[in-house]
């Protein structure tokens, strides 16, 4: 039986970098580890009024009467996942995207231009993020709008013009954005980072810093291998990430260790270290990157 259209937040979460756990643990325990993430993500979901339209693999889709409602769920799946205790050195991690808008139910699931939407804004979202689109920051309240970025603007197949999109800061936002009474308020993380004669530190006032050979980037790297949106380092809670998205990878070394190449993946920085970018260090050590983590970056600037 199908339903006349009504407005509501449909939100799609799922398992990131489920292929590696795969890998890594095997197929048994794999399973076992995304099927604990998914009920996680299923009961943040309905503490949140939110009602669970069917789960496809390693994701979820659920839908909400209303787009803050969609935003506490979200909040408090990612604080959820993000402690649990990493499986062999793997950290668990989801992407969520979610839109409010008009869809269609019908005989128990949904239909419509906001369900194409939500799933295209989860299929932007990095591991650890949740993304919305500029349609649903307007129906969030205040308090919540006020815990959102914009981040980029991107194509969406069957759409004229270009959508904004969002993220919701949930790593910031402290115990009133979820319902998680036990959660622990993260001390402030810095990281330095030094490319050539010029230092950059993150931190409270500065979270991310995109790196790569467009003028737009915080960081500009000349190097005819580097992507023009080639990397960036962001702030998650008390550490720093640093997720490729380049076509030839980021080679990353941490101080007295060997050399890690990462390609359509992220890492958390520590201690002190370089990168170089879309090929090892050895072979051009010109154009790097230094990071400097915790008390290090805590040294006065150069």
């Amino acid at each position: 039986m199908t339903t006349a259209s009504s407005e509501m937040a449909v939100l799609f979460a799922d398992v990131s970098g489920s292929t590696r756990l795969y890998e890594t643990l095997g197929d048994e325990r794999a399973l076992r580890t995304i099927a604990g993430c998914l009920a996680l993500i299923r009961e943040s979901c309905v503490g949140h009024t939110g009602r669970v339209i069917k789960t496809i693999g390693d994701e979820v889709m659920a839908v909400f009467p209303s787009a803050d409602e969609a935003a506490q769920a979200a909040a408090e799946m990612q604080a959820r996942i993000d402690a649990e205790a990493a499986v062999e050195s793997q950290r668990l991690a989801i992407r969520v995207g979610f839109h409010f808008g008009p869809a269609i139910t019908s005989e128990g699931d949904v239909f419509g231009d906001s369900v194409n939407i939500a799933a295209r804004l989860v299929a932007l979202a990095h591991g650890g993020q949740i993304i919305t689109s500029a349609a649903t920051i307007s129906a969030l309240s205040e308090w919540l709008r006020m815990r959102t970025r914009e981040i980029t603007a991107v194509t969406v197949k069957g759409k004229l013009r270009d959508m904004n999109v969002h993220e919701l800061l949930w790593q910031d936002a402290g115990d009133d954005l979820t319902t998680l009474s036990t959660r622990i308020i993260a001390p402030s993380a810095r990281l330095r980072l030094r490319h050539g004669a010029r230092e950059l530190m993150l931190g409270e006032h500065q979270a991310m810093a995109a790196l790569g050979r467009d003028a737009q980037n915080d960081v500009v790297i000349a190097d005819r291998l580097a992507s023009r949106m080639h990397a960036r380092v962001e702030r998650r809670r008390d550490r720093f990430v640093l997720v490729d998205h380049s076509s030839n990878g980021t080679f990353l070394t941490i101080a007295g260790e060997p050399e890690i190449p990462l390609r359509r993946e992220e890492f958390i920085l520590r201690r002190h270290g370089r990168i170089s970018f879309g090929h090892p260090y050895a072979k051009d050590p010109s154009e790097t990157v230094e990071f400097f983590c915790g008390a290090d970056a805590a040294d006065p600037l150069a």
